[in-house]
C-alpha cells in the first residue's frame, strides 16, 4: 500500500494533519502583507490532491462560502489524498468588493500562470499558481456572475480533454459550456499544465445563495468520490445534461437601443423559438421593443439591473438538443426542476 505524502509549498503539512494558515502574496501601499486564507487538509491515506479557488474576481462570494464548509467538513481520517482550499485569492478586490484589483483594475483571472517581476496581479498569480496550485492533480475554480447580471449553476471546461469530461461530469452540473478558456485564466492555465480544471458559475455576485451553495457542496463531494477520495461514496449524477460548444451554441442577445427593461420569459430558464425574453421601453412607454428567443434554449445569464444602454448585454442563451428539451419540459411538468436556479 501506497503511503500517503505530505503537501508542500515552502512548508509541509504532513499526513494526517489540517493547517490553516495565511500566505502573503504581496504587499499594500504602506508595505504591509497581503495574505490570502488556505486549508490544507492531507488524508490519512494516499490519493490524488484536490486544490480548490474562490474569490478570484473579489465581489464572486458563492464559492467563498463553499470553501469555508468544504474546510469545516472534511477530516484526514475519511480521506484519501489531499484538499487544498484557497479561501480568498484576490484579496485586495475581496476588501474593496468589487471584481478587479482595485490597483490599476487588473483582472487576476487574466493574469496566470503570472510572473515573479511583472504588474500587481501577475505577481499575485505567479505565488498562488506556483506556491499551491502547480502542487494539485485536479482544481475546482469557484466564480459568480458579475454585478447587475446573474448567471444559472452551471460549468465550464475543456471537454476535449478527457480527465477535464471527467472532472466536469462528475461536479454533476446540468449544462456544461465547452471550451478552453480565455488565455490567462486560471482554468485555461491549470488544463494547459496537465492539471484537470473546471470552472463553476453560480449565482450572482455580493451575497450567499444557499440553494447554489449547497447543490456546489455536493458536486465537490461527487468529485471526491468520482476520484476516490473517499472511496465508496457514490457519485451524484444529475438527470440531464447538457454540453454546449462555447463557440457556437451559445449567444449573449444585446440591447439595440436604451430604455427599461422588463423581463417577461417566465418561471423556467427554458424558452422556446421567438418566446418573449424581455422587452424595452422608453420612460413614456412609447415604442416598446421586443426582444425573442432566436433559438430554443436555456438562459444561463440574465441582466439584474433593469436599465440598459445599446449594446448591454440582456441574457445568455444556449441552446438545448430536442432530447433535452423533453427531458426538462417533464422535470418542469413533475414540479422538479428548479424556478429561476440562479434567484
Amino acid at each position: 500500500m501506497t503511503a500517503p505524502e505530505p503537501f508542500r509549498y515552502d512548508a509541509e503539512v504532513q499526513p494526517g494533519e489540517i493547517r490553516h494558515l495565511r500566505y502573503e502574496v504581496g504587499e499594500t501601499y504602506l508595505g504591509d502583507p497581503v495574505e490570502i486564507p488556505v486549508t490544507v487538509i492531507v488524508g490519512e491515506h494516499a490519493g490524488p490532491t484536490v486544490g480548490m479557488t474562490a474569490a478570484i474576481h473579489g465581489d464572486e462570494l458563492n464559492g467563498v462560502k463553499v470553501l469555508q464548509e468544504v474546510a469545516d467538513t472534511y477530516r484526514p481520517a475519511e480521506l484519501h489524498g489531499t484538499v487544498v482550499c484557497l479561501h480568498v485569492c484576490n484579496v485586495p478586490g475581496y476588501l474593496a468588493q468589487q471584481r478587479y484589483l482595485p490597483i490599476y483594475d487588473q483582472d487576476l483571472n487574466r493574469s496566470f500562470p503570472g510572473k515573479e517581476r511583472s504588474n500587481t496581479a501577475e505577481r499575485m498569480a505567479n505565488v498562488i499558481y506556483r506556491r499551491f496550485v502547480s502542487n494539485c492533480d485536479l482544481l475546482l475554480d469557484f466564480h459568480t456572475s458579475t454585478r447587475n447580471r446573474t448567471t444559472m449553476y452551471h460549468v465550464r471546461a475543456n471537454t476535449a480533454d478527457p480527465e477535464v469530461r471527467r472532472l466536469a461530469r462528475a461536479f454533476g452540473a446540468n449544462v456544461i459550456l465547452a471550451g478552453a478558456g480565455d488565455t490567462g485564466s486560471l482554468r485555461r492555465t491549470a488544463t494547459d499544465a496537465g492539471i484537470p480544471a473546471i470552472t463553476v458559475e453560480m449565482g450572482r455576485a455580493h451575497r450567499f445563495q444557499p440553494a447554489l451553495i449547497d447543490r456546489a457542496l455536493e458536486g465537490v463531494r461527487s468529485v471526491l468520490a468520482e476520484f476516490e477520495l473517499l472511496p465508496g461514496e457514490p457519485v451524484t449524477w444529475p438527470g440531464w445534461s447538457r454540453v454546449i460548444d462555447e463557440a457556437r451554441e451559445k449567444t449573449w442577445l444585446r440591447a439595440d437601443r436604451g430604455g427599461l427593461v422588463e423581463m417577461q420569459y417566465g418561471q423556467h430558464p427554458l424558452v422556446h423559438a421567438d418566446d418573449t425574453i424581455c422587452t424595452i421601453t422608453d420612460h413614456f412607454k412609447r415604442g416598446e421593443r421586443r426582444v425573442a428567443a432566436p433559438f430554443t434554449g436555456l438562459i444561463v445569464g440574465v441582466l439584474q439591473n433593469p436599465v440598459a444602454a445599446p449594446g448591454h448585454p440582456l441574457c445568455h442563451l444556449v441552446s438545448v438538443d430536442d432530447d433535452t428539451r423533453r427531458e426538462i419540459e417533464r422535470e418542469i411538468e413533475a414540479g422538479e426542476f428548479t424556478e429561476r436556479p440562479w434567484a
